[in-house]
């Protein structure tokens, strides 16, 4: 038999407001303005708590912190594309996402301080902790998903956000390929903000693109401009229909750049040139989502400025309220590993407390 193609692949890139805040009218998701208001207001909520958070750590007030200034667009305009009833299965890089989820900040200020008895979220809001370990999030939501779907939730869709790291591990890789083989309805949103830490993407993988992988796993699959944040609405937003529609998982990649450090613990300037940095800066979800605002008519630079002034001390009463609790249940972990915890760990309890007890008692 002579060599012959069995099947031909491509992959798309979605672009549809630039960094100049130009829109093309032909592909502009249809968004109500509200939500419109909604997503800038998170968004911008997102950047000042972020800077808040950074100058905290720096004064030794807050823990290690993995920033997320620059990628905005990435993880907000998704969550406009879900419903409350869906399931959000993120990592730890998406603070407006949280935000947005109904998460208060208070709670994330708690976490990366080393406590997790933070006002957690309702139990209705499908929100997952955050995810440290790379990728382990992935199989999760793909198990979340496809329990939905045996229990009989109709129209019920998992979105898991993670990084470009996260593709160098096996777990994406299981993770898409059951998702694609059980038809579960699944969104992966990939923010490939360039860098795995200080590992850059092109010598990740030699794949030209995150989004093609989706092939191999006989998905659909898209690359974004992930700072532009009616591209990834959209995207998002053509994901989750297929999904509710029972046309299964899809993998969108938001091609964006992280603006500061990996975490707080980390040297950006070791491994990357500050020209890369300048270059990108032009292109700030923020600036081109606020200019898109102003061009509709439905915002101005007296509104930012109030809207601004608002978030400030919202922020303010937030830190105010997070360094007030000096006192945290110290075996608060215990509570949260069994429903109904078994006599061998009520034992670990006690004498973890036991310890507690003599450390503080003898100085």
């Amino acid at each position: 038999m002579p060599i012959h193609t069995i099947e031909t692949f491509n992959v798309q890139f979605l672009s549809i407001l630039d960094e100049n805040g130009n829109v093309d009218p032909d592909i502009e998701p249809e968004i109500s303005r509200e939500d419109l208001l909604k997503l800038h207001r998170f968004m911008t909520l997102s950047r000042m708590a972020d800077t808040r958070m950074l100058n905290l750590q720096r004064q030794g007030r807050l823990g290690t912190l993995p920033v997320c200034t620059g990628q905005e667009a990435s993880f907000c305009a998704p969550v406009l594309a879900i419903q409350d009833t869906d399931w959000f299965v993120g990592s730890y890089r998406e603070l407006g996402a949280r935000l947005m989820r109904g998460e208060p900040l208070v709670n994330l200020l708690h976490g990366f301080n080393g406590f997790e008895e933070g006002e957690a979220p309702a139990k209705t809001s499908r929100t997952l902790p955050l995810s440290i370990i790379l990728a382990s999030q992935l199989p999760q939501a793909v198990g979340l998903a496809y329990g939905s779907q045996m229990r009989g939730e109709k129209d019920i869709v998992a979105l898991v956000l993670f990084g470009d790291g996260a593709t160098s591990e096996g777990d994406f890789h299981e993770a898409l390929n059951f998702a694609a083989v059980l038809n579960a309805p699944v969104i992966f949103l990939c923010q490939n903000n360039q860098y795995a830490i200080s590992t850059p993407r092109q010598i990740q993988t030699r794949s030209a693109t995150i989004a093609q992988k989706a092939i191999a796993y006989g998905m659909p699959g898209i690359q974004v401009d992930g700072n532009d944040p009616l591209a990834v609405y959209s995207a998002v937003n053509s994901a989750v229909m297929k999904a509710r529609n029972n046309e299964g998982p899809s993998l969108i990649e938001a091609f964006t750049f992280r603006m500061l450090m990996h975490t707080t613990a980390d040297d950006p300037s070791r491994y990357r040139d500050d020209k890369e940095v300048e270059k990108w800066k032009l292109k700030d979800p923020l600036i081109r989502f606020k200019i898109y605002l102003i061009n509709k008519k439905i915002w101005d630079e007296e509104k930012q400025a109030a809207l601004e002034d608002e978030l400030k001390d919202h922020i303010d009463k937030t830190v105010k309220q997070f360094e007030s609790k000096k006192k945290f249940k110290p075996d608060a972990p215990f509570d949260h590993v069994f429903e109904t915890p078994p006599p061998f760990l009520e034992e670990q309890r006690m004498d973890f407390l036991k310890h507690i007890k003599m450390e503080t008692e003898n100085g």
